[in-house]
């Protein structure tokens, strides 16, 4: 064995490195995990106990050779390169513009609704976005004929016609996470839940097949209409203007009762007498029929909850009129955004 180690040590000694090719070979060759000094390693198990100790050392010695001369050709090599420079090249000439990136303006938006729930007390929560019929509907108080279950509305991965297996989809909205939150913590319960929700919807202008919420949900004794009314004029002060226009009007949604729907005057550009009013959420005073799917005692506990859509606060946001730009990754619609 301490024959082979000294031959080793002979060919990293007399290789030769004269170029950078060389010294990726030379690296390759020894001291990659599969290289010669990793190999020799490997075969101590073949050394007698009382010989360890010294064709250990005798190892150790070859891979620190191997290490040092792959190190001093490596500085070497450099000093060679930097040396090359011709006299006549001017260094001082700036360097060509590098061209950066930036966040997508849904992502801006999404940032920036975070930060305004933290600045309202709200936590953040995810979950799947593969879910199961239960948290998606069942739990949230969705009859088994409601329309939302069709398949014209839901892109279903698993649907069983056993009524023991549970039904798979791609959720229609964070809603789930909701669900699940409840599932695992006792109230008070102050969170919100931004992702990505699929819908079977008709690609216009207005409506596309992926798009974003942000949800919330605010679970504890006494929780009240009036406090779910100045948390949405709150968000829709910060995030479009104190002087913003907006009107809060009756609703319908399952899981909610009573429910409220929010929306936001669109003016017409470069017209402030011409405009039209865009929906920018729906919410409501959590269901008792959902607090008791997930064993909250709904005589204790009250709670609100709502979900705005990130495309929609977007468009308003930047004046855009159409929701399908912000998927086609154009470049000269991006670089708006910097």
């Amino acid at each position: 064995m301490l024959d082979d180690i000294q031959e080793l040590k002979e060919e990293v000694i007399n290789y030769n490195i004269s170029t950078e090719d060389e010294l990726e070979e030379f690296r390759l060759e020894f001291l990659s995990r599969n290289g010669k000094v990793q190999n020799m390693f490997s075969r101590m198990s073949e050394v007698p106990n009382e010989k360890k100790a010294k064709v250990g050392r005798a190892m150790n010695e070859v891979k620190n050779l191997a290490q040092q001369t792959f190190n001093e050709h490596k500085k070497r090599l450099a000093r060679k390169q930097t040396s090359d420079i011709k006299a006549t090249d001017d260094l001082s000439l700036p360097a060509p513009p590098l061209s950066s990136g930036s966040y997508h303006p849904l992502t801006q938006t999404m940032e920036e609704m975070k930060n305004i729930f933290y600045r309202l007390g709200f936590s953040i929560a995810d979950g799947p976005e593969v879910e199961d019929d239960f948290h998606n509907f069942t739990a949230l108080n969705f009859p088994p004929n409601h329309p939302a279950r069709d398949e014209q509305d839901t892109f279903f991965i698993r649907k069983d016609e056993n009524p023991n297996v549970d039904d798979l989809v791609l959720r229609t909205h964070t809603s789930p996470v909701q669900i699940r939150l409840m599932q695992e913590k006792e109230p008070p319960i102050r969170t919100i839940m931004p992702g990505r929700v699929y819908r079977n919807e008709a690609v216009s202008p207005k409506s596309y097949f992926l798009f974003h919420q942000v949800e919330a949900l605010y679970i504890d004794t006494d929780v009240s209409v009036a406090e779910l009314k100045e948390t949405l004029i709150s968000f829709a002060k910060l995030m479009f203007g104190s002087d913003v226009k907006y009107r809060l009007r009756p609703g319908f949604f399952p899981f909610t009762e009573p429910s409220l729907e929010m929306d936001i005057w669109w003016e017409t550009p470069n017209s402030s007498n011409d405009g039209r009013w865009l929906e920018i959420l729906g919410s409501g005073m959590v269901d008792p029929n959902v607090l008791k799917a997930v064993d909250i005692d709904p005589e204790k506990y009250t709670g609100y909850a709502w979900g705005m859509g990130v495309e929609r606060i977007a468009l308003l946001r930047h004046e855009i009129d159409d929701i399908r730009i912000f998927y086609e990754n154009d470049i000269r619609f991006l670089e708006q955004f910097h």
